[in-house]
């Protein structure tokens, strides 16, 4: 009869467990040790080290195409902000340029319509050619005369032209001259005088009428009806 010490089952296991341990770190050890003999693990490192530059430098370049898309489209911006005020400038001298050549043709046109009122004859003396009065309110009335020479080529003409204007106040005839008396007028082939006469209250103007002098001669007259 032989007696026997037993241990006890929970003792086994961690002893087990210790043996199981210590043959997977022997195991892990040798993979590694494997590996720095191979060079494996080298060249990983290697690798890494190397995507890591190319990583960098595609960064880098990709930086340095933003830099660049950001300027192009700011020179792009500055040159169509330039294109839209060019453009601008060139429709505002256009416009220009159209009123010019209407104001170009309306005097051409004057020109014409005052070289028809010379005779191409000749003659002497001053004569109204266009008398024109136009009430602005009940109370301004403006007037115009417009005078020229007979000739193209006369000596330049002094006179005073006097207004006389006519019409009824209160249902009885009326009459009024310019408030400051005759104006002096002078010209040498065609001049144009103009003011504004201020009517008195309750006086309806009917007529207008121009005469030009010089030295006490009457040397043209001319009337309108309102």
């Amino acid at each position: 009869m032989s007696v026997r010490s037993a241990m006890p089952w929970p003792f086994r296991w961690a002893i087990l467990a210790i043996v199981l341990g210590f043959c997977a770190a022997i195991g892990l050890w040798a993979f590694e040790f494997g590996k720095d003999i191979a060079g494996l693990d080298k060249g990983s490192k290697e690798e890494l080290t190397q995507l890591r530059t190319v990583v960098k430098d595609l960064r880098t370049e990709v930086d340095k195409a933003k830099a660049e898309r950001d300027q192009a489209q700011s020179i792009s911006n500055t040159a169509g902000t330039l294109v839209i005020t060019e453009k601008a400038s060139y429709e505002k001298l256009a416009a220009q340029v159209k009123q010019l050549e209407t104001e170009n043709r309306s005097l051409r046109d004057d020109l014409g319509f005052f070289e028809k009122l010379i005779p191409a004859g000749g003659g002497e003396g001053v004569a109204i050619r266009g008398l024109q009065a136009e009430l602005q309110n009940p109370t301004t009335l403006k007037w115009q005369v417009l005078a020229i020479q007979a000739s193209k080529n006369a000596a330049e003409f002094n006179g005073q032209l006097e207004m006389t204007f006519t019409g009824l106040f209160n249902g009885k005839p009326w009459s009024s001259a310019l408030p400051g008396g005759p104006q002096d007028i002078r010209l040498r082939q065609y001049g144009r005088v103009e003011g504004i006469f201020e009517v008195p209250a309750q006086v309806v103007v009917k007529g207008v009428m121009a005469k030009v002098t010089q030295g006490g001669v009457v040397r043209s007259t001319q009337s309108i009806k309102l």
